[in-house]
């Protein structure tokens, strides 16, 4: 039988596995790319699966500044339908490594 000493280092020990592997999962989302579109292709936005935006682009056909306000919104629906993906892939990531640990689906570990 483990004392309480030895249950105590054990569950500390786990605590910190958790919290390596946490790190390390939120590293490799801010390296996945995803890339949102919106106005048929006029208008496209990169993020790391953690929101982080990487980059827009805009087609030439809007640079009009009659169109200014067109753009405007067309940026937002690309950086929401970017955001909505990179919210997709962390979910994926995340049950990846609490499937990884044993964890049953849905556990929702502090802090995340």
């Amino acid at each position: 039988m483990k004392s309480m000493e030895e249950m105590i280092r054990a569950a500390q020990q786990a605590a910190e596995t958790i919290q390596k592997q946490m790190t390390e999962t939120q590293g490799k989302l801010d390296a996945i790319e995803v890339e949102g579109i919106a106005g048929g292709g006029l208008v496209k936005i990169r993020c790391s699966a953690k929101g982080r935006v990487i980059g827009v682009s805009l087609d030439d056909s809007l640079m009009s500044p009659s169109e200014k306000g067109i753009a405007e919104d067309l940026i937002a629906a690309a950086y929401n339908d970017a955001r909505a993906k990179a919210d997709a892939v962390a979910g994926e990531e995340m049950a990846r490594m609490q499937q990884g640990m044993g964890l049953p689906p849905g556990f929702k570990l502090p802090g995340m």
